[in-house]
């Protein structure tokens, strides 16, 4: 298997945690270990499968420790390693950010799925007056 190079260090840090479900499934852990059915209950919409798969992929990664109680009935704890709590403290300004804009992220992401924002709405009629190959750039609008 060839080794992954990464162009910069987002890159790396986006390969680990990007996706919906991990940044959530990583913050709910923060608290300290948690068994797997209370983590499906504190991730709201996520399926059973998928965080299954997400848990596997933090713990492949160094950010999920597991742990096999081997008992009956069956135990098991997930919680962050060390390396994982880093990963956390990185996330926190991104969350506090998040914290502070929700409304403005909700209504644009509102405006959007309407199809009223600004942006969607130059895009399309970019879009309807030049056909398919028109673009922000083929006019003027370079980014």
């Amino acid at each position: 298997m060839a080794k992954r190079t990464y162009s910069c260090g987002l890159e790396a840090s986006l390969d680990v945690v990007g996706g919906k479900w991990k940044p959530i499934v990583l913050w709910q852990l923060s608290a300290g270990p948690r068994r797997f059915g209370e983590l499906r209950r504190l991730v709201a919409g996520i399926s059973e499968k998928m965080l299954i798969q997400q848990l596997r992929e933090m713990q492949a990664d160094g950010i999920v420790a597991r742990e096999d109680f081997r008992e009956i009935p069956p135990r098991v704890e997930y919680s962050l390693t060390e390396f994982g709590v880093s990963l956390r403290e990185a996330l926190r300004p991104l969350c506090e950010w998040g914290g502070e804009h929700m409304g403005r992220i909700g209504a644009a992401r509102d405006r959007a799925d309407e199809g009223t924002s600004p942006l969607g709405s130059r895009c399309g009629a970019d879009y309807n007056e030049a056909g398919a190959a028109g673009s922000a750039t083929a006019k003027g609008h370079g980014v």
